[in-house]
């Protein structure tokens, strides 16, 4: 039995501040020994509760930051960036379930730690055939499409609450409790691993319990950016359209294409916001 773990960093047990989200930032690299830490506990209670294999993928920013010198050495890694499909890399029909470990609130949520959708500034809203997304239901719906169920979300309270209402009777950690955007009430590590890895076997032990959660095609990913110019160079992307002066869509048949396409829009917003300035 397969099962497949999308680690993300916001929502990792200890972490509330920007810098620990990315390299030369105050507290990066405890941040990513409490993200391995995180991503560990989900593997063994994965094994606990006889797991075959386990394949994690490092999905926040540079997808550089788990620590493979630390992760658990029956699991296998995906690390680094040019993955197409980003934060559901390597997860394919044949695993038995999901895992996401240290999700975060989408854009918008008052009380959800580090919230946002994809990226941090530019993008203030994404929806899926009409629905707000964030990146909890967007990588479940890529799972879905493959018939493969989630069974376990961990992160804050905020992201707890949206997988709950998104995927039914699934399995949470909240390893903190919000107070604005970047802080929060906190489980010390040791207390939230051990939550994480009791659930993750509890996950597995109840898999019967779970459905792929099914978005009907045609996929229509919409976006609402911050910036007039970052829609309009995505809207350059074959199968992206303007709805509006700041909102683009995409239309696809295939979810691959939806996972794929964060990428390409991030480097472009990524490119106009950097080149220019505090207008970015």
């Amino acid at each position: 039995m397969k099962v497949y773990v999308s680690v993300d960093m916001e929502g990792v047990t200890g972490l509330t501040d920007p810098e620990e989200m990315h390299a030369g930032g105050r507290g990066y690299e405890r941040g990513c020994e409490l993200m391995t830490g995180d991503a560990n506990a989900v593997v063994a209670g994965a094994f606990d509760a006889g797991a075959g294999s386990v394949l994690v993928n490092d999905a926040h920013g540079s997808t550089k930051n788990l620590r493979i010198d630390l992760i658990d050495p029956r699991a296998t890694l995906i690390r680094g960036p040019g993955k197409p499909h980003r934060m559901a890399q390597g997860l394919t029909a044949g695993f038995a379930a999901a895992c996401f470990a240290g999700y975060h609130a989408r854009a918008g949520v008052p009380d959800g730690v580090l919230n946002h959708t994809w990226m941090g500034k530019e993008i203030h809203n994404v929806y899926l055939n009409g629905e707000i997304c964030g990146e909890t239901r967007l990588v479940a719906g890529f799972a879905g499409a493959l018939g493969v169920p989630v069974m376990l979300v961990t992160g804050d309270e905020a992201v707890c609450a949206e997988a709950a209402e998104l995927l039914g009777e699934v399995e949470t950690v909240a390893v903190k409790k919000g107070v604005d955007r970047f802080a929060a009430e906190l489980l010390p590590p040791a207390v939230a691993q051990a939550r994480i890895r009791e659930a993750a076997g509890r996950a597995l032990n109840r898999l019967p319990d779970f459905s792929p959660y099914v978005v009907e095609p045609p996929y229509r990913l919409g976006v609402e950016w911050n910036s007039t110019a970052i829609a309009a160079g995505c809207a350059i992307v074959p199968g992206t359209r303007l709805l509006g002066p700041r909102h683009t869509e995409f239309r696809t048949d295939d979810y691959h294409e939806i996972m794929a396409l964060f990428g390409i829009y991030a480097m472009i917003a990524g490119q106009v916001a950097c080149g220019s300035g505090v207008y970015g």
